[in-house]
């Protein structure tokens, strides 16, 4: 799980790989090297991405503002920076978050 977030400037960097237009937003696993998320938006209008970035503000209990989709807007494979955020941090968080959620 440390293999995903990367740490960049302020904060982290992570890879994603999204499903949209599920039915609610979830963490499915690993794909390629990145996080596969599930995401309960249609990918119209930019509304999967505003989800995603809701979805990862979520996850690492940091506001929305602070979640940025830097690489990938229209395609399924994109990277996220998330600001002001430690990468031992970031990865006790995703690991709180996978252990609260799994099925």
């Amino acid at each position: 799980m440390k293999d995903l977030i990367e740490k960049f400037k302020d904060g982290v960097r992570l890879s994603v790989f999204v499903q949209p237009n599920g039915k609610k937003s979830e963490i499915l696993g690993e794909h390629d090297g990145a996080l596969k998320i599930r995401i309960q938006a249609l990918p119209v209008d930019g509304m999967a991405n505003i989800a995603l970035e809701k979805f990862i503000a979520t996850i690492f209990d940091v506001p929305k503002s602070r979640v940025t989709i830097s690489r990938g807007h229209q395609t399924r494979h994109k990277t996220i920076e998330i600001s002001q955020l430690s990468s031992e941090r970031a990865v006790e968080l995703l690991a709180d978050f996978r252990a609260r959620n799994s099925s």
